[in-house]
């Protein structure tokens, strides 16, 4: 019955020792970020899972099997509660973002759209996973919901330094992921990347860290991209969480390019940049909290 069982779960693409968002939440906790939390072992997380069996001394098999369960499983619930604040619900949300960069200069603040949109980001995951999690839920405040059980993230707070250097940075093309690196070189960050396209390639080479910059303006200069419309004219997009370079940007020492969050996390590790490397705004914001000026980086 056992062996039953098990075969069973298996075509259904599930493990004895784990659901699928389990290991997301758990790899996440542990640094080898899956990207957004859905639910689903896709490339990203499967990505994180080869990730942390290199890392464990584990057969890179890239999927959530038991040996894997065994070494992610701290004890603690993967899922958490979760009461909707006034604060949550007051915003300010920017309801209406228009694609065009231009016309989202008009716009006071690249706020969140809504608070369900503001929760997903808070928790790592996507607007679709919470409303299933949550279906009786209308997302009001003093609602009770089930969310992730990861370090929420917080997109009005800078985050606090980790560490007091002797880390590098190492972002692979090929892997479409960023690893920092102690000085023992313990990972001490995973996570899923886009970077660069064959318009505006990644600069390969090794680099530094020149600035971090916690919820920035935006600076447009349609110059700079291959795909602006013509007669687009340069603009200054306000901070926010929907800002096109998302919560933070790390600059490094070649003009134009750095490393920096998105507003549409769905998309990391999935489609092209345009030359510099993107990561969720979560992950971003802990990638800020390890490294500062003078941070070696290499692009490979």
């Amino acid at each position: 019955m056992a062996a039953l069982l098990s075969l069973v779960l298996l075509f259904a693409g599930s493990t004895v020792c784990g659901d699928p968002l389990s290991f997301q939440v758990l790899l996440d906790r542990h640094g080898f970020s899956p990207g957004v939390i859905d639910g689903r072992l896709g490339t990203n997380a499967q990505r994180a899972l080869t990730a942390f069996q290199q890392a464990k001394g584990l057969a890179t098999t890239g999927r959530a099997d038991c040996d894997t369960w065994t070494m992610l499983d701290d004890g603690e619930p993967t899922k958490t509660q979760y009461q909707i604040t006034e604060a949550d619900a007051r915003g300010p949300f920017a309801k209406k973002i228009p694609d065009e960069i231009e016309q989202q200069a008009s716009l006071p603040h690249l706020g969140y759209r809504n608070v369900l949109e503001l929760l997903a980001e808070r928790f790592h995951s996507s607007p679709a996973l919470l409303t299933r999690m949550n279906r009786r839920s209308t997302f009001k405040p003093g609602d009770t919901i089930t969310v992730p059980a990861v370090m929420p993230f917080d997109a009005g707070a800078k985050p606090k330094a980790a560490r007091s250097g002797g880390v590098t940075v190492d972002v692979s093309r090929d892997e479409s992921a960023l690893r920092v690196l102690g000085s023992d070189g313990t990972i001490l960050l995973f996570a899923p990347i886009t970077s660069g396209s064959e318009h505006d390639p990644l600069p390969l080479g090794q680099w530094k860290v020149t600035s971090v910059d916690w919820n920035p303006t935006f600076h447009y200069n349609p110059q700079l991209f291959w795909d602006a419309e013509p007669g687009h004219s340069r603009a200054e997009i306000k901070p926010g969480p929907n800002n096109p370079v998302g919560v933070v940007w790390i600059g490094i020492n070649v003009e134009h390019y750095g490393m920096h969050g998105t507003p549409e996390p769905t998309a990391v590790g999935h489609v092209e940049s345009h030359g510099c490397v993107r990561l969720s705004n979560w992950d971003a914001a802990r990638l800020a909290s390890l490294v500062a000026v003078g941070t070696p980086v290499t692009f490979r």
